[in-house]
């Protein structure tokens, strides 16, 4: 297959394997005591990566040459349920944490629904799709668009109902108050509902909502857009095709991918990748 470059979008870039590699449960060992040489976690790992990259059915996997399709799935459901994509994930933000890369002073928050043909846990008729089967993804990022949160529901789930568990789902420690204030938090209109504007000021941050029939109004010189941010990190996640079109029936193994790739994100942004 040729020389595989350290990062060429399809295999796990060695820095970024050097942050998952320790994350991994120890491996079990085998009943009978004797089989077939494993595969190695690296070649499973960027399996899972083409899965998630290219949107591939898992069979696929046994014409790439990477790992079988029944290796790297089978690997795939323990990491999964060793939580092994959500602590990346979570390392990455610690990361940033530490280097004050995120910033906490303006977040935004917003949702994206995208098809999930086979249906599944966490998911529903799409109302803006003729009523086929979708799954909405409710996403948090700070100011620069590190993902901070995210959550699932079905495609008809009203995006107000998923405020509280976004917030709610933080996957690193969020800063007091006396240190950083405010805390804008920044949403369009769909969330301008009273309730809305009171759970922000209960949670002690400071909302920024577009309001119903506002007009859009120019901004006045030197002040800067702040929402736009998590409709690129929605962007991003769309260019995972796993993630562009749920095929996951399991509502923890379309988590998952997006863990990973929310993981990429974040490490990505810290600068691990360049």
């Amino acid at each position: 297959m040729g020389v595989i470059k350290d990062d060429d979008g399809w295999r796990l870039p060695d820095r970024l394997w050097a942050q998952m590699e320790p994350l991994l449960p120890p491996r079990k060992p085998h009943p009978l005591g004797c089989h077939n040489p494993r595969v190695s976690d690296r070649a499973a790992m960027d399996a899972i990566l083409f899965v998630l990259r290219t949107g591939c059915q898992w069979n696929a996997l046994n014409g790439t040459g990477i790992c079988s399709s029944s290796s790297a799935h089978r690997r795939f459901q323990e990491w999964v349920d060793a939580g092994v994509f959500e602590e990346f994930w979570m390392q990455g933000l610690l990361n940033a944490a530490a280097l004050r890369e995120i910033n906490w002073s303006w977040l935004a928050l917003d949702g994206a629904m995208t098809k999930a043909p086979l249906g599944g846990e966490k998911s529903g008729p799409n109302p803006t799709d003729r009523g086929k089967s979708g799954v909405k993804r409710s996403l948090l990022t700070d100011g620069q668009g590190i993902p901070l949160a995210i959550v699932i529901d079905g495609a008809n789930r009203h995006d107000m109902k998923l405020v509280r568990p976004t917030l709610e789902a933080l996957e690193t420690e969020r800063p007091s108050l006396l240190v950083v204030w405010p805390q804008g938090l920044c949403m369009d209109k769909g969330y301008d509902y009273a309730e809305i504007w009171q759970l922000a000021v209960d949670l002690g941050y400071r909302p920024h909502i577009r309001s119903h029939g506002e007009e859009k109004q120019k901004r006045k010189a030197g002040q800067r857009a702040h929402r736009w941010v998590v409709e690129r990190t929605h962007s991003w996640l769309n260019r995972f095709r796993g993630l562009l079109i749920r095929w996951a029936k399991k509502a923890k193994n379309y988590l998952a991918f997006l863990h990973l790739a929310c993981g990429i994100i974040t490490w990505r942004i810290i600068g691990l990748l360049g």
